[in-house]
């Protein structure tokens, strides 16, 4: 049986051949196709969306410790979140076979920061994998499950960007999903319970088990030297380059460098030192290509092993084959340099936007009018921070927004100061955050824009959606109810729509000198279906061309008939209009109508 898959349907595909019993997630890109994939084999799969990645990974633990197979995704930061249980984990080690997908972002593309979790596998002691397309992304999980169990030992499948949303053809052989059996089990509190006394003797086991991992490693066909193809011309220079590579950059490489003798590892923690040390002496000269941190080449080389040295940055940003082309110039000097790609001349720039008919919009337009330092946090709603908004100061992690604003106001900064973060990021890890914002006196207005969905990844439910993962009914989380049983006294929701009812609450919270909780609602307007929902038109009789209106920064605004110079009445495109109003109340001249 075959199927067109990218690698992350690959993996859900891989979890219900291999009789995963249990799945857990936080949705963030690029892993968020995991679990929705995975969902579409509920009957054999309980899976669902954990309020954050660390309840997610924990979640999946309970049910290895039963033994089941479980799995659970999340996009690099989010295995920030989930270190803490992670890193214990490794020592207790599964029962069930335990599988993490954590989905890095090479180059930034829908994150905060570049990192790579090859470290963090290395750290925490857990058996890593790179699959460098689709169909290694089926087999891997697949074994991933069965060197759990063998290992007892977390498995950490790495995927990127590219790898996670490119597709390909993908072999599943005789796909047939099933519950893989429970293994039995029993009480072991020394096994389960890591206190010091039975923690030190996990620790002298993880150490025994990595070491027959790493033996395991060096003769696993996931880690393999694949030789020129026949009928390749070898020059004598690429003969006696050997290149170490892993998952996509492997791809490049054989692109690149097809006249070269590679070892592609996809087995990378524990490195398989020994198959390592034996290609390079079939070799004069070891090139290590990978993407992101030296994570390989700092290992070979602490082994003793030479490796040639280049100039040509690999370890920043994603790669691409115009930077393995330049590498290969400096090396083999045998092509010439990539050239640089020109943006064609005359071609339309669009930045990032919000909506048309965004609730977020009418908050960020009021928090800019009334002066206010905003930190902000993780979402859709960072785009506040832009022209012509220029509402947001900060953004670090979720939930970060609460902590941030504290922290401000225990500085001493002079001034009006809130915090701004969404309804999923709030269950995510903002309870935490108003509490004890609350708990230290300090006087934090926080504004929950509660749109009632997880929007920037794509839609997904949370416990204030009254849907679970697989669609069924479930109760639905007030935040204000939340916000109350913390002792929050200034509780207060207001439509996000309504820009007089923003100021008034907004000016009155932050200049209070106390807690405030403000929940500014207003559904996801695509989530929602709401798109169509109605029609503003604008009067070109009253239209004076202040300017104003074009200071929402809503796509469905654009120009139209020049009045005078540099000023132009707004004309609203039929086609993006939501009817949101959000326009019709920053005009003074009384020119914008909703007209359905």
């Amino acid at each position: 049986m075959k199927k067109f898959l990218s690698a992350n349907e690959a993996v859900a595909h891989a979890a219900a051949q291999a009789g995963c019993v249990v799945a857990s997630a936080y949705p963030g890109t690029p892993s968020t196709e995991i679990l929705e994939n995975i969902a579409k084999f509920k009957d054999t799969i309980r899976c669902e969306w954990a309020v954050n990645e660390k309840v997610a990974v924990e979640t999946a633990v309970g049910a290895s410790m039963a033994g089941a197979r479980a799995i659970t995704a999340m996009k690099h930061v989010g295995l920030n979140v989930a270190m803490d249980p992670l890193m214990t984990f490794t020592y207790v080690g599964p029962l069930g076979g335990f599988v993490l997908v954590s989905a890095d972002d090479p180059g930034m593309h829908s994150s905060q920061n570049e990192q790579d979790n090859r470290n963090l596998a290395k750290f925490a002691r857990a058996l890593l994998l790179e699959p460098a397309d689709s169909q290694e992304a089926y087999d891997f999980t697949l074994k991933a499950f069965e060197l759990s169990e063998k290992f007892q030992v977390p498995v950490i499948l790495r995927l990127t960007t590219r790898t996670s949303h490119s597709a390909s053809l993908v072999e599943l052989g005789d796909f047939k999903p099933a519950p893989h059996p429970l293994i039995p089990y029993s009480k072991n509190i020394a096994k389960n319970i890591p206190v010091p006394m039975f923690a030190r003797a996990h620790r002298l086991n993880a150490q025994k088990r990595t070491e027959a991992m790493e033996k395991e490693a060096n003769r696993s066909k996931f880690n393999k030297v694949v030789k020129p193809a026949k009928g390749v011309k070898v020059s004598a220079k690429a003969k006696v380059l050997g290149i170490v590579t892993s998952a996509v950059a492997y791809q490049y490489v054989k692109e690149i460098f097809p006249d070269c003798q590679i070892l592609k590892l996809g087995w990378t923690n524990p490195l398989p030192k020994a198959l390592v040390a034996k290609f390079a002496k079939s070799v004069k000269k070891v090139l290590v290509v990978e993407e992101l941190d030296p994570f390989l080449e700092d290992q070979i080389k602490a082994m003793g092993i030479k490796v040639v040295e280049h100039k040509t940055e690999l370890n920043m940003l994603e790669l691409n084959a115009d930077r393995l082309q330049n590498l290969r110039h400096e090396i083999l000097g045998d092509v010439p340099k990539a050239k640089a790609k020109k943006v064609p001349e005359g071609l339309p720039t669009r930045p990032p936007v919000l909506c048309a008919g965004c609730g977020h919009r009418g908050v960020f337009h009021v928090l800019h009018k009334l002066g206010a330092t905003v930190t902000g946090d993780i979402g859709c709603y960072t785009l506040g921070a832009f022209p012509p908004l220029n509402a947001m100061d900060s953004t670090i992690c979720m939930g970060a927004s609460i902590g941030n604003a504290a922290g401000m106001k225990k500085a001493g900064l002079k001034g009006r100061i809130c915090a701004v973060l969404g309804d999923s990021t709030f269950f995510h890890s903002g309870i935490t955050g108003i509490l004890s914002a609350l708990y230290n006196g300090t006087p934090v207005t926080t504004v929950v824009l509660d749109n009632r969905i997880t929007a920037m990844t794509g839609h997904q439910d949370n416990p204030g959606t009254g849907k679970t993962l697989a669609g069924d009914p479930a109760p639905v989380t007030e935040i204000a109810d939340i916000a109350k049983a913390c002792g929050y006294k200034n509780v207060v929701k207001v439509s996000a729509d309504d820009l007089g009812g923003l100021e008034k609450t907004l000016s009155t919270a932050m200049d209070s000198g106390e807690p405030w909780l403000v929940i500014a609602y207003a559904p996801c307007r695509i989530a929602a279906k709401l798109t169509k929902e109605g029609l503003c038109e604008v009067d070109p009789e009253k239209c004076k061309a202040c300017g104003a209106c074009f200071k929402m920064g809503c796509p469905a605004m654009t120009r139209g008939k020049e009045i005078r110079p540099g000023a132009f009445q707004m004309v609203i495109d039929p086609n993006q209009c939501a009817g949101c109003k959000q326009c019709g109340q920053v005009c003074k001249f009384g020119a914008i109508k909703r007209v359905r």
